[in-house]
């Protein structure tokens, strides 16, 4: 596998995982200030998200790669 062929995956499950992580822990304000979305979160704490993100894609794309490497997988 090359390193950009393995970046590109990195990529991908990084932002499909963003997006399954994005909901947790979500708690709406009961009591939007005028003008605000009444969806909005009260604290989205997008570092916290990004970095469980990270964390989760990081094990994710070496799994992959060890599947690759094992001969588990095969991208032809």
């Amino acid at each position: 596998m090359t390193w950009y062929a393995l970046v590109a995956i990195y990529l991908i499950v990084w932002w499909l995982v963003l997006f399954a992580v994005l909901p947790f822990g979500v708690r709406r304000d009961e009591s939007p200030e005028t003008g605000h979305d009444p969806g909005a979160p009260q604290r989205p704490m997008l570092l916290r998200k990004f970095a469980a993100t990270t964390v989760i894609a990081s094990v994710i794309c070496g799994a992959l790669y060890w599947a690759y490497e094992s001969g588990l997988l095969s991208l032809r």
